[in-house]
């Protein structure tokens, strides 16, 4: 993070590195990255505008995917959405494409802490979405925006099996140098995922195996 006095070209073009995407209005690359902090001092916008924007294309394209992608009911897509796009989960995505280090803010660092990392998330994702519209949006936020700090998919799967026996889902996971593999079998199926905590590879193991599951059931009550 810095004070917001050393924004150059070089910096843009680190952010937009970080980004994936390549801004053509560098003024609103500039203000998704200034705090409110800093717009108090500069008199520069701030990027408060863009979180209150970003907020709804974030629901709408994760709701548009779950709906496309999940079979679940509307409780169950409900329950997932509000996981995507959760403070946590945004803090996390963040964290991913390392955004804090361009934010232009005034005073110490105690002035971008608590929802600081997220608010700037949702900025970004509403400056691409103005500047390069949905689909620019969507490809940033399955870069970066993923569930790693729930078991949904895991609940999701179990369910799911239970519905044809008795029997659980049955998972392996070992830690391979600082990252977890997790195989999981149901249902004289199996499939692996990764993760960087045991919960990540389940839950990403998880996914792979419902979905593949759940298209296996809809293709033979088709038939």
């Amino acid at each position: 993070m810095n004070s917001g006095e050393d924004w150059t070209e070089q910096t843009a073009a680190l952010a937009e590195k970080a980004i994936g995407y390549r801004f053509r209005d560098k003024a609103l690359l500039k203000t998704c990255f200034t705090h409110a902090s800093y717009t108090n001092v500069s008199g520069e916008p701030s990027n408060e505008r863009l979180e209150f924007l970003g907020d709804a294309v974030l629901e709408l394209s994760v709701t548009e995917n779950l709906f496309k992608n999940c079979s679940a009911d509307e409780g169950k897509l409900t329950e997932l959405r509000k996981q995507y796009v959760s403070q946590n989960a945004l803090s996390r995505a963040e964290e991913r494409a390392r955004l804090m280090r361009f934010l232009r803010f005034s005073g110490g660092e105690s002035n971008v802490k608590g929802k600081t990392a997220s608010n700037l998330f949702e900025a970004v994702v509403a400056g691409i979405y103005l500047d390069g519209g949905m689909g620019a949006a969507e490809k940033f936020l399955a870069r970066f925006l993923t569930v790693t700090e729930t078991q949904n998919y895991k609940t999701l799967l179990q369910e799911l099996v239970q519905e044809r026996t008795k029997n659980t889902p049955v998972y392996e996971t070992e830690n391979r140098n600082g990252n977890y593999v997790c195989r999981v079998r149901a249902l004289g199926e199996e499939a692996a995922g990764e993760g960087a905590s045991k919960k990540a590879a389940e839950t990403d193991a998880a996914k792979t195996l419902f979905f593949r599951l759940k298209q296996q059931g809809e293709g033979k009550e088709r038939k």
